[in-house]
């Protein structure tokens, strides 16, 4: 218990870091060019308290149960040697997750042209077939860049058979699919097959799932897009709530509570009858270890309904509101650098993001550090939503966008090193978490209202927006990291012995 009170605190210390800027510049703006009523403020506020909640126990409860359940899981599948059995599973597993995902539907319920049943269940099999076909790729290692290039070409030339409504919803869905629920578990999963594997690359290929599963979720809502004829796309928007008095605001998440409660049961019901049916199969699992599994879906599912209801009553109004007033400021240009500045700190505050910086950092022993991932990961989303508010004050089709930084970011893959080019393509779909389905997303809806754009075609995207541009900020950091290291090994070649060792680390292994 001491541990885990110990846990709490590092993670709740974790969580005020990256929530603070974003309450501060909410604060900030509500006090000076943007006025709020008190009752939206309030709810902000609240809601803050609750994220910071629900982010504490949830990325505690997901290292406790989520990472050891998806490497034991991962581990013994691929230890079967039956290919059959290890698609199969890799398709449940997947199409079960993402049914789980908060996320997605989030995003379902914002979207109109769709009903919400039909796109969960796209994006599900979507994810399925993709999980797949990254376990394929783990196995026979397939090159990830040619996969990379092959899919996106795919992707781009549906694109331009498919009505204009369904695309930004396609790109925002590869985005919100890989979220806090997904990535612990597909990660771990990979993890756990290249665990069984003994080669020097098995590291390298334990990431990149993510990245691959995000291509699913896209190529099935566009091809959704082409089959799928919709009664209506038109998009109204949410009538913001009016608060009189403390009661009825305390009521509205009174009213959330369950409901995220309930909606948290069910999703997470799945994952854990499937583990169930596996530990019963496998035993795989000793009972200490079992426990402290249990003990971790425990402050998952906490977590989960403490952070959803916060985004969901207090973050969502307060995002579109905020966005809706930027918009209608005289100098209306302002809401691009105050995106960008929101974009900077919001993706530090996704749950994800903390599992994959510090994973990546222990996967490659210290030499990417999670505070080098996390600036280059808040450089990127900073320029995505800068591109993204020119887009709906704008109204710039989403295309002149997307094909350019996807093209940049398959070039890059080129010339960096593979774990790079993984880390990078999982990066675009931690960064867009819940934070940014239920902040950024109904900020840029707000805007769109304001300055009467299309919402379907102009708000919708951000989501994808801010899922590309960390391909090319943490490739260049790759980059960057590559001529380092090789500038420091020409150097050392250059020395006499003696200076070249004085310059190795206590702990360097010397090769003879």
């Amino acid at each position: 218990m001491r541990l885990h009170r110990t846990k709490l605190q590092e993670k709740l210390n974790e969580a005020l870091k990256a929530v603070l800027p974003i309450i501060g510049i909410v604060l900030l703006l509500s006090f000076t060019i943007v006025p709020i009523s008190p009752s939206i403020l309030m709810a902000f506020l609240i809601g803050a308290v609750l994220l910071i909640c629900g982010m504490m126990f949830f990325s505690l409860g997901a290292e406790l149960s989520m990472t050891p359940m998806g490497e034991k899981v991962g581990g013994s599948m691929t230890q079967t040697k039956k290919l059959w059995l290890m698609v199969l599973l890799s398709f449940i597993l997947g199409f079960i997750i993402t049914i789980s995902e908060p996320d997605l539907q989030v995003l379902a319920e914002q979207v109109p042209s769709i009903p919400n049943l039909v796109l969960i269940l796209a994006v599900a099999c979507g994810v399925g077939i993709f999980l797949v076909m990254a376990l394929l790729r783990m196995l026979f290692s397939i090159s990830l860049p040619q996969m990379l290039l092959i899919f996106y070409a795919i992707v781009f030339a549906l694109a331009f058979f498919v009505p204009k409504d369904f695309l930004s919803v396609a790109f925002d869905s590869g985005g919100v699919t890989t979220g806090p629920m997904t990535v612990p578990f597909i990660m771990a999963l990979g993890i756990g097959i290249s665990a069984i594997r003994s080669d020097k690359h098995a590291s390298d290929d334990s990431f990149g799932l993510v990245a691959l599963c995000s291509i699913g979720p896209i190529l099935a809502v566009l091809v959704l897009g082409l089959i799928y004829r919709p009664e209506s796309s038109e998009y109204i928007p949410e009538v913001l709530p009016t608060i009189d008095n403390s009661i009825e605001l305390w009521g509205m998440f009174a009213q959330g509570i369950p409901k995220y409660m309930i909606e948290m049961a069910v999703s997470l019901f799945p994952i854990v009858l499937f583990f169930g049916i596996f530990q019963i199969v496998s035993r795989e699992i000793q009972k200490r270890a079992l426990i402290r599994i249990g003990v971790g879906l425990i402050y998952t599912y906490i977590g989960l309904f403490l952070f959803l209801t916060g985004v969901n009553i207090g973050f969502m109004p307060a995002g579109n509101y905020l966005g809706q007033m930027l918009a209608a400021l005289p100098y209306r240009w302002v809401i691009i650098p105050i995106g960008m500045l929101i974009g900077y700190f919001i993706v530090l505050a996704e749950p994800a993001v903390f599992v994959l910086t510090k994973q990546v950092e222990e996967i490659t022993s210290g030499s990417i550090s999670a505070k080098a991932m996390g600036l280059s990961l808040s450089i990127g989303v900073a320029a995505s939503l800068g591109l993204a508010m020119i887009r709906v004050l704008t109204g710039i089709s989403i295309f002149w966008f997307i094909i350019p930084g996807y093209a940049i970011a398959l070039f890059l893959s080129l010339f960096v090193p593979k774990i790079f080019t993984a880390i990078a393509f999982d990066s675009g779909g931690v960064a867009s978490g819940p934070m940014t389905a239920t902040f950024l997303l109904p900020f840029a809806i707000g805007a769109s209202v304001s300055v009467g754009g299309n919402i379907v075609t102009d708000a919708f995207g951000v989501v994808a927006m801010v899922a590309m541009t960390p391909l090319i900020t943490i490739q260049v950091l790759g980059l960057i990291y590559k001529l380092r290291s090789e500038h420091s090994e020409k150097k050392m070649a250059r020395m006499e012995p003696k200076e070249a060792f004085a310059l190795l680390a206590d702990d360097e292994i010397i090769e003879l």
